[in-house]
């Protein structure tokens, strides 16, 4: 187990990994006729973007000597990481397809890893300048205010000002139930399991999103619910999954209620829903 002065050590590459690579997708966000998009084996989008989002984490983070995995590295064989002990999970630009229609719903997530748990993590939202923290054990927080920067240098006094705990103080109660899906992948399965919950909860709203957005309005409590049945990968999840956890919430497999498993030889994740640390589903 790495100890706490380490990750007092690690908490500045990481935000500011984020931060800059934050900087590199908005410069490219401000020309859209300059995207350079294509497709990739699985037949997603890549903008050219992701390629700078990852190649500046890459740069940033390359100094502290622990392997990266990431969502623009995915070749990288299962033989070659399955004993890593430490790394990076990352998806430089989670909401491709939000970025390309340009509803602002996209992130960079980082997560730091040990032994397949997470212990460290980030969602920058650049469009809104919003950085979502937490680290095992030690709480999540939000930190507002913090602008995309190509030289982004915080130190860890100044990364903990200023921090406010998640849930938020100031997320009343809803009233009803509020459940998040994905804006740009959606099934009939996930129809059919909002029909399902709407026989129990006749007022329940639907709230689309795009991108690991979801799981900060989560962590923040403006929603109570996130289902996904569509295919997502373990970079789309990781950084998330903490956050929301260190908050009081939870993520688990759809199909058996199992905790998400990391560094698998299959990338991919099963179906899984997440609840808020109120939600009684």
């Amino acid at each position: 187990m790495i100890n706490d002065e380490v990750r007092r050590y690690l908490l500045p590459p990481l935000f500011n990994a984020a931060v800059r690579a934050g900087a590199e997708i908005m410069k490219i966000y401000k020309h859209r006729d300059d995207y350079d998009i294509s497709l990739k084996s699985d037949r997603t989008p890549i903008t050219v973007a992701d390629r700078a989002a990852h190649r500046t984490i890459r740069e940033y983070l390359g100094p502290t000597r622990i392997p990266i995995l990431s969502e623009e590295g995915r070749e990288m064989g299962y033989e070659e990481r399955r004993n890593w002990e430490l790394y990076w999970l990352v998806d430089p630009l989670d909401g491709t397809v939000e970025f390309i229609k340009g509803n602002n719903e996209f992130t960079v997530n980082i997560a730091l890893m040990e032994n397949n748990v997470c212990i460290g993590a980030v969602i920058y939202v650049p469009y809104y300048n919003r950085m979502y923290l937490a680290g095992r054990d030690a709480g999540a927080y939000l930190k507002e205010g913090v602008a995309p920067d190509s030289a982004a240098g915080y130190g860890y006094e100044a990364i903990m000002e200023g921090l406010r705990p998640l849930p938020l103080a100031d997320e009343a109660p809803h009233g009803r139930l509020r459940v998040a899906v994905s804006r740009s992948h959606q099934t009939p399965e996930t129809h059919e399991h909002i029909d399902r919950l709407r026989e129990r909860f006749p007022d329940l709203e639907v709230v689309e999103q795009g991108s690991s957005y979801k799981f900060c309005l989560l962590a923040e409590g403006r929603v109570d619910y996130y289902v996904r049945t569509t295919h997502t990968y373990e970079w789309d999840t990781a950084a998330g999954e903490l956050i929301l956890a260190e908050a009081g919430g939870e993520t688990r497999s759809l199909a058996d209620g199992s905790a998400l498993r990391y560094n698998e030889a299959d990338l991919h994740n099963p179906w899984f829903c997440c609840r808020t640390k109120g939600c009684t589903l």
